[in-house]
């Protein structure tokens, strides 16, 4: 029982640090029922979760199968300094109503995944704050600026003159310091933050809790630009309160390759599932498409519906095999004469008139199902069906 628990959770897994540890607590639960506790947190940086963020909810909820009460941290605290894990400059503050307002949904989603009844809803600020002063100064004494100074980014960035504040250095002390506060036995996070979960293991010695978690690192899931791992900021994303055909859309763009990681990651089927399937389109029995639409109708049932899924298929079947326009557009309205970059600003479909300028150029514009490159076209009055790309259709009125 505890090897088939063990085989399961170290799928996808990139690294687990005391390895002996996780078996222990596995043959703590399996024979004498005890529960443990394993941790991950969370900085409200960003309102939505992504499809990234599942790939670390997703071990945690099966950790829950096996005994585990998952502590969710939601860093309110932290998450005002802002994690400097990768960044080359000091990040810029979030405000407390901000932060808060991202945690909040933050919360609304996470149970799309994690079984509540096992889950502990936890805000860092609750024990930080109630270090004092005194209680940060002591914190700070437990490591040292040379050590601070081996983590690349901050190497990095001091080599080359970049400035550092010193509430960075304290931000892998304050997630470290989450572990000693809550006792954790399990810390999991990416493959990025392995410098502030090992500082977890530190403090919990340093502060003689009477136990030292052990690490599990999950590889970052890559966007579906396939390169930059997946981000909000960088637009390459897939959100888990995404709509259902926006999500399935989405699921189909990424390329053949890249679906098989998204598959071992993200999918609830097994490794020897996901093995037979791979063989059948190396050898023609199944084609790639096929496969990745039954990846996205599993992605689209679980954070939406099987109902939705199915429906989801069929619109896309609508608009991409068979040529005809989404059965639900928004509508938008402006006055005539309209620059045609500055109504696709205007309807949502571009950020900027800059990168509609690069979209129409490369061809990605079709006004009433028709190809446009002329950027400089201006819009009379009349209704258009505006579409970029093989998604993003507008409906405009101009009056």
């Amino acid at each position: 029982m505890i090897e088939s628990a063990l085989i399961e959770i170290k799928r996808g897994v990139s690294e687990i640090i005391d390895e002996e540890r996780v078996v222990t607590l596995l043959k703590n639960y399996f024979e004498k029922g005890q529960t443990y506790y394993v941790k991950a947190g969370f900085d409200p940086t960003a309102p939505d979760l992504h499809l990234g963020h599942t790939v670390l909810l997703q071990k945690m909820a099966m950790f829950q199968k096996y005994g585990a009460i998952v502590q969710f941290i939601i860093g309110d605290f932290t998450g005002m300094i802002g994690d400097p894990t990768g960044k080359n400059e000091t990040r810029k503050k979030l405000d407390k109503e901000q932060v808060l307002a991202n945690a909040k949904s933050y919360e609304e989603q996470v149970f799309k995944v994690l079984d509540r009844s096992k889950t502990e809803i936890l805000f860092n600020s609750s024990w930080i704050e109630a270090l004092g002063a005194s209680g940060m100064l002591e914190l700070t004494t437990t490591f040292n600026v040379a050590r601070m100074l081996e983590r690349e980014d901050f190497d990095k960035r001091y080599k080359s003159g970049a400035p550092i504040s010193i509430s960075e250095f304290l931000y892998p002390l304050l997630q470290g310091y989450d572990s000693v506060a809550k006792k954790s036995d399990i810390e999991m996070g990416g493959t990025d933050q392995k410098f502030n979960l090992l500082m977890g293991r530190h403090l919990q010695r340093a502060y003689n809790i009477g136990k030292e978690q052990a690490v599990i690192m999950m590889p970052l899931l890559e966007g579906l630009d396939g390169v930059n791992k997946m981000s909000k900021s960088l637009g390459n994303y897939i959100g888990v309160t995404d709509e259902p055909n926006e999500m399935f859309g989405k699921m189909l763009s990424i390329s053949d390759d890249l679906m098989w990681r998204y598959y071992e990651l993200l999918s609830a089927l097994s490794i020897d599932k996901i093995d037979a399937l791979k063989q059948k389109v190396k050898d023609g029995i199944i084609h790639p498409k096929r496969v990745k639409e039954n990846l996205a109708h599993e992605i689209v049932a679980r954070y939406h519906s099987e109902e939705a899924a199915v429906q989801a298929k069929e619109e896309f079947d609508k608009v991409h095999s068979k040529n005809q326009l989404p059965s639900d557009m928004e509508t938008y309205e402006c006055h005539a004469p309209i620059w045609i970059a500055q109504a696709l600003v205007d309807c949502g479909l571009e950020p900027s008139t800059s990168q509609a300028r690069r979209d129409i150029k490369q061809n990605a514009l079709s006004v009433n199902q028709v190809k446009v490159n002329d950027v400089q076209m201006q819009l009379e009055q009349g209704e258009y069906i505006l579409q970029v790309g093989k998604r993003k259709f507008v409906k405009l009125k101009a009056t």
